[in-house]
């Protein structure tokens, strides 16, 4: 049964966190029509590398935008406002989403009221830096910053540093999922839309659960530790012959069956029995290992600690993790009929049925207002001569 495929999703939306969102939501087999300004247009795609040869469908936005449908409409402008209501009546929206500035809701005519008035049981969806109250720019590293996940992220002595992936971005949408999904429920129960109101850096901050209790409660400064674990230990990257593995004892019973093996023996001392008194000495401890396995292959720890039962990880580069049985097997693609260019996309966290009836197939990132032919003008009836006079406008 297709739960997921008569639902149609309008997403005024740009840059990363509500992308990220109707990414996934596509994954599960909705109508996605992201709705860009005929101008300006989304400013992600203009990043990265030009790998089509053409406009405004560059690299970095390929990433996270297949599954979509691509629309351009200026909403601040009259003809636009009345287009747009036009797109949540006759499209029949289930959700609408937005990213803009919440001072900008009314002005646009996409505030909850308006939108509701027009759509009873919509579920609408705004996101936004720090609350509906709040009109300052959020970028992702800003809430980083902000949020405490910076001063978490570095090595004990050196600077901040920004993580690898945007985690308040990324993690927003995966919030976000969950509220619409619940939305979607109470809607179905009981007929009745919703207004979801998600901040980016209440979001983030959500994420500190051992940081907040430990430091508020009990007077600890928890701050950034490289590679270390704040109470568990050892925990760690070590290096090896050929490279890096992650190793991580998470108990003493662990400990014990790690310096029972030959090439860790000279660690089994009364001193480091328990992981109180590993932490305590975590900087000569780490020490010791490392010229230990700096001795050995990375396949040869691998082995020995998968023997014994201990957490290890090779470092992996992103290629490799890309061919990784987990990870190959669940991999997405999208191919361009123009081009023919092929994407390889991030798996979902969870094979959804509808990508396992396309066989994880999804169309290709939608070309700036690509679809707005087919939409205003086969669906909502506008002729070429009305479309004509609206794109010489720039309203579409």
């Amino acid at each position: 049964m297709d739960l997921f495929g008569n639902l149609t999703v309008l997403s005024l939306e740009q840059a990363t966190v509500l992308p990220y969102l109707t990414f996934r939501l596509a994954q599960d087999g909705m109508q996605i029509y992201r709705l860009e300004h005929p101008v300006y247009g989304d400013p992600n795609r203009m990043i990265g590398e030009n790998v089509l040869g053409e406009e405004r469908m560059n690299s970095y936005f390929l990433c996270i935008n297949s599954g979509k449908k691509g629309l351009t409409l200026d909403l601040a402008a009259p003809e636009g406002r009345e287009i747009f209501k036009s797109l949540l009546v006759r499209l029949k929206i289930d959700i609408f989403a937005t990213n803009q500035l919440p001072k900008n809701y009314k002005k646009l005519g996409i505030d909850y009221e308006t939108v509701k008035s027009l759509k009873p049981d919509i579920v609408w969806l705004g996101m936004t830096g720090f609350g509906p109250e709040s009109n300052e720019a959020a970028y992702d590293p800003i809430l980083q910053a902000r949020s405490g996940l910076m001063e978490l992220t570095g090595e004990a002595d050196g600077d901040p540093q920004v993580m690898g992936i945007p985690l308040p971005d990324m993690g927003c949408s995966v919030h976000a999922y969950g509220a619409v999904m619940k939305a979607l429920f109470q809607r179905q129960a009981t007929g009745q839309g919703s207004c979801i109101n998600i901040s980016m850096f209440e979001s983030s901050v959500s994420w500190l659960t051992v940081p907040i209790t430990i430091s508020t409660a009990f007077g600890k400064k928890i701050s950034r530790r490289g590679n270390t674990h704040e109470f568990f230990c050892p925990v760690s990257v070590y290096r090896t012959s050929n490279g890096f593995v992650y190793v991580a004892v998470g108990n003493d019973r662990q400990w014990k069956s790690m310096v029972s093996e030959e090439i860790f023996t000279s660690l089994d001392k009364p001193a480091y029995e328990k992981n109180s008194g590993r932490i305590r000495d975590v900087e000569n401890l780490n020490r010791e290992i490392n010229k230990i396995t700096e001795r050995h292959t990375s396949e040869e720890l691998i082995d020995l600690f998968n023997r014994i039962t201990v957490p290890i990880s090779k470092i992996k580069t992103i290629p490799e993790v890309v061919a990784d049985p987990f990870v190959e097997r669940r991999l997405l693609h999208s191919t361009d009929s123009r081009t023919g260019t092929s994407l390889t996309l991030a798996p979902p966290p969870v094979m959804t049925p509808y990508l396992e009836t396309t066989g994880r197939e999804l169309s290709f990132p939608p070309r700036f207002g690509e679809h707005n032919l087919k939409v205003y003008g086969e669906m909502l009836g506008y002729s070429h001569t009305e479309l004509a006079a609206l794109q010489e406008k720039k309203v579409i």
